[in-house]
Formats: C-alpha cells, structure tokens, sequence
C-alpha cells in the first residue's frame, strides 16, 4: 500500500500525520537493520532463496528461530559456510533439528545449518568417530577452535530432511553473541517481495465485565471490509469500558505461495502509537511464552492463532515495544475513537485496519459462572492433589494466572476439567502402581485419552519404584494402560543369506504399535555398528563404506526395545567380499 493510503481522502490532516508517524517507525527500522554487516554472510545454497518459513513465525510451542530455505523437494543440495569461522557445536537427535551444524565467526555471530542430510567430509569424520566411541547416533560435541575450520563459502554439508522437518529444506540460523536467533533478514538477504500482509480475521475483546464490544461480552470477530491497496475498514464498533484486539493475519513472499509470519504489528489510537511487536529478535529462554502472544484458547478449539495487541499478565517477552497502557483502550461516554493496526513484512510493505469506535453503554451483564471452581491452582504457588492412587503436582508458576479445574478419578483413569490455558511449566501426574503384579507393572505406562473414540495416545512415562510418573501441559484424561506387543523388525534391502558386496547400504525398517521406539543397537559379528534411524519413516541404515569388513560371511544382530521395556532381537547372514 502507498505509506499515505491508511485514512479516508477527506481526513487530510490525519493522513499527514500518520505519514509522518509511518516514516519516523520505518526509518527507526531501517536505522537499526544497517548496525548489521550487510555483505559479510553469504547465502548458505547455490540454489535460489526462496522460502518455506521466515523468521518469528508462530509455531507449537515455540517462535521459528531461522529462515527455511526450500530445496525444491530434494535433499542433497552443496551447503556452503556463510563465513568464515569454525565449527563450534554438531548435534545430531532424532527429532528437533535432525543433523544440525553451528559454525563460530570471528565477528561473534554464529550460524546454523539444520536437517541435514550428511556433513561434509572433514566433518563426517570426524563426527563418525565420535559415535563409533560413544556407540550412538544421537550426538552432541563441541569441537575446540583449532580442530575444525572453515572459509566461507565451503561445502560443510548437504541439505537434507533430518529430524523433526515436515519435508527436505535448510533450516538457516544466525545467531548472535548471547545466541539469541536474530532474523537472517537483517544482514543483507535480499529476497524479492512486493505483496501486502493480509488480514485473515479481526476479532475485539471485553476485558473485564463492564466493558463490551457492539453489545457482546465475549471475543467478537469483526467484519472487515477489503479497500484495495493492503487498506481494510470495518463498519463502526459501538463498545464501552476496557477492551482490545486480536489479528488472524499473515505474509506472502512473491515467489512462494506458502503463508509466512509478520516483521512489525503496531497500533494506533487516534493517530497516537500505543503498542509495538518487532518479531526480529528473540531468546529461547522466551520462546516458549509464544502461547502467551496467542489467543491460546481459541488456537485449542480451532488451531489458528490470533495474534493479541495487548500484553496480558505475566507476559515476559521481549518483542513489545512503545506500550502504552499494555495496548488496551478505554471507550468512555462521548468518547469516539480511530483505531489502527498495520502490519509489516521485513521489505516494508504494510497493510492497515481502520477501526472507527463509538461508546455505547452496556446493556446487560456477562454471565461469569464457570463449572470449573472446585479447585484453584494459585499461578504464584504450587500445589499438590491427591486421589486414591494417584496425584497432580502443579508446580509454582505453572500457568500465567489463578486457574480454576475440578478432577475427578475412576478405575486408573484421572480427568483434569479446566480451561484451555497456556501452560508455562509442565505439571506431573503420578500412578500408585502397587496393587498391580510385578511382571503386570512392567508394561504399564500413562497415556492420554482423546476424541469421540477414546483413542489413547502415549505420554513418556518415568519409573520410580511402584509409582510411575508423566508430564503434561493440557487438562484431560490420563490413564493407566498396558503395552506388551514388541517392535517390528523387517529388512528393507536384503534377505538372509544374501551377497551383498555390490551395496553401500544396510537397510531394516523398524516400528513400535504403541509405546514407541526407545532405543536400538545392531551389531556386525559382535562388533557395534553406527545405523542411522530416521524416525518418520522407522528405517535404520548402515553404511558399509564405514569400516572395512574383510570376512565374507558376516553376523548382524539388531535389538530394538520400546519405552515400556518390550524388546525385539534380529538376527541375519549376509555375505560381502
């Protein structure tokens, strides 16, 4: 949209004004992204950027700490060091972010390289030794200064499809000196994009019981009306006490369809700024308070995210910026009001709502009776509820505010009834076990009871003597079940008594009913083997170009145990010269 396009043709005066403001806010960003080195990083791809994430977008549980640069579908792309440095940490997990690489640079930045479908070779020895020492493929290691280095601009991996990624990208990551993840944008990215953010919702929030909005007590979507130009209006809002708002809004990047996170939100009240969120840096000490940014309730019954223009309680981000009054408006008698929001993307492309409010009194009373009022788990203490066998310990801090829920327990099925609010700490759930036999208790675990169907998902269950123990941040049920089927075993490439001297690999294909897969080993004629596991698709391969094997018949056992204990043994002959 045109910076002078936010306010009616016949509101000269205020168009003015807020194009003063604009170019005061943008200047102020345009200030802040040149402290950074525009040219000393370079592109991680040889490939073109486009993208598939950016950076401060809203996930589970979490802020995207990087950009995800597509690879066409494909893994195996040349990854390059951005400069140079050296390797300072490799991890390698099974989900989170698969093989990971992170390289220190002389500046004090530091990159990240994630999914990674294998390391360059200096690295890939480097790393191999170590698991061979540690008889793991999971790995983390922290390589000195001197063992490991790089120049910018050489191959350090392949890009890949490791871990917890949805499909073969790069996750990308520039770190700074505290590692806090900044956006990749700010030194020097260019990537092409001339579209406006879009709203997808607008929705006004009642804050307390006096106050309502177009005679509504509760959360109210508003109609927005699409002007052309990234400029929407509503029809004007009669309201009255304390209230705010909340967007369903997003951005696109020219080359890509896929819905990407916003830069900048900020609100106007008459042409006056009163709330800021710049999504360009963050800690991960922070990230987890994303559920405090959202409308958690309504992200649980609908799985889309508002995004809220005020800072409720206990809200430790750091992405606010210029509040006044936590984003809030007051609507008093003869008051009239312009509300704005603008949304920014990092090229400096906005959008605007236009949001005319007149006040208007209330003509009923909210109804605030809840049925969750038999307990109140204290947001500054914690608590402990105890059943016939079992308890709930809610540690201090657990939720943001004072929660009400009531619990209820029936042959080892406990049911926690409350509302749907963000958790900032996990709460636990204990099982008295002692009743059952010790074989029976070997195989029992918690799981969570979900949907029409009752299906039971399992939840990682600790054993402490008799007593099991889980970890959760959702109300529901809990329940004591049983697994005693083992995992599935069954080779992917080869058959028993095969010649295999013309393969580079060993495949076998593993999988657990319930439970799920704990952990493997595999070894060639007793001697430990590394086989990597891919979680999302169960297969365990080993690389023969790993070792030499000079025998030509060759013994591999593979043991594959679940999280209850269940365990799995394969045995095979295979032949190779």
């Amino acid at each position: 949209m045109r910076l002078f396009d936010f306010l009616p043709s016949n509101n000269m005066n205020g168009r003015l004004f807020l194009l003063i403001n604009l170019l005061l806010t943008l200047t102020t960003f345009s200030q802040n992204s040149s402290v950074y080195p525009q040219t000393y990083f370079q592109k991680p791809l040889e490939i073109p950027i486009i993208l598939s994430g950016t950076f401060g977008e809203l996930r589970s549980n979490h802020f995207h700490s990087g950009m995800d640069i597509k690879t066409q579908q494909r893994e195996g792309f040349k990854v390059f060091a951005a400069a140079d440095g050296y390797v300072s940490r490799i991890n390698i997990q099974e989900g989170g972010y698969g093989k990971a690489l992170y390289i220190a640079h002389p500046n004090g930045y530091t990159s990240v390289y994630a999914h990674l479908q294998k390391f360059g070779p200096e690295i890939e020895a480097y790393i191999k030794a170590e698991q061979y020492k540690k008889e793991s493929y999971t790995i983390e290691r922290f390589p000195g200064k001197d063992e490991l280095i790089v120049k910018g601009g050489q191959i350090i991996a392949y890009s890949g499809n490791t871990g917890g990624s949805s499909g073969p990208h790069l996750h990308f990551e520039i770190r700074d000196g505290n590692q806090r993840p900044m956006n990749p944008m700010l030194f020097g990215f260019k990537l092409p994009d001339a579209q406006f953010p879009e709203f997808a919702g607008l929705y006004a929030y009642p804050l307390n019981d006096s106050s309502h909005v177009n005679q509504y007590h509760q959360r109210t979507k508003l109609r927005l009306i699409n002007n052309g130009n990234g400029h929407y209006t509503t029809e004007s809002v009669e309201a009255s006490g304390e209230i705010a708002f909340g967007i369903d809004a997003f951005d696109r990047l020219d080359q890509a369809a896929n819905k990407n996170g916003l830069v900048c939100i900020e609100t106007k009240i008459n042409g006056q700024q009163n709330f800021l969120i710049d999504f360009n840096k963050f800690s991960f000490d922070e990230t987890k308070h994303v559920n405090r940014l959202i409308d958690y309730e309504y992200f649980r019954t609908s799985k889309r995210r508002l995004q809220l223009l005020y800072q409720k309680t206990n809200n430790p981000l750091s992405l606010y910026k210029n509040i006044v009054n936590k984003g809030r408006l007051t609507v008093e008698p003869n008051q009239n009001i312009v509300y704005q929001i603008i949304i920014t993307d990092f090229n400096g492309n906005a959008s605007s709502i236009t949001v005319p409010i007149n006040h208007a009194p209330a003509l009923s009373v909210p109804n605030t009776n809840d049925s969750f009022s038999e307990i109140i788990i204290s947001q500054n203490q914690s608590m402990t509820i105890n059943e016939s066998n079992c308890s709930i310990y809610f540690p201090k801090n657990c939720f943001y505010d004072d929660i009400p829920i009531s619990v209820e327990y029936d042959n080892d099925t406990l049911r926690i009834i409350g509302p749907e609010a963000a958790a900032q700490k996990s709460f636990a759930i204990t099982f008295d076990t002692s009743q059952y036999t010790t074989q029976d208790r070997k195989h029992l675990l918690i799981a969570s009871v979900w949907g029409k169907n009752r299906k039971m998902y399992p939840v990682y269950t600790n054993r402490e003597g008799n007593n099991l123990r889980a970890y959760a941040k959702v109300f529901g049920n809990y329940t004591l079940t049983e697994d005693r089927t083992p995992p599935t075993i069954e080779p992917e490439n080869f058959k028993s008594g095969q010649w295999m001297s013309k393969f580079r690999y060993l495949k076998l294909k593993i999988a657990d009913d319930f439970s799920g897969v704990s952990g493997y080993r595999a070894t060639i004629n007793g001697k430990w083997i590394l086989m990597e596991y891919e979680s999302k698709t169960g297969m365990l391969t080993y690389d023969f170009n790993d070792e030499a094997i000079k025998e030509s018949e060759h013994k591999l056992i593979v043991v594959v145990t679940d999280n209850v204990g269940n365990s799995t043994t394969f045995e095979s002959v295979f032949y190779r010269q």
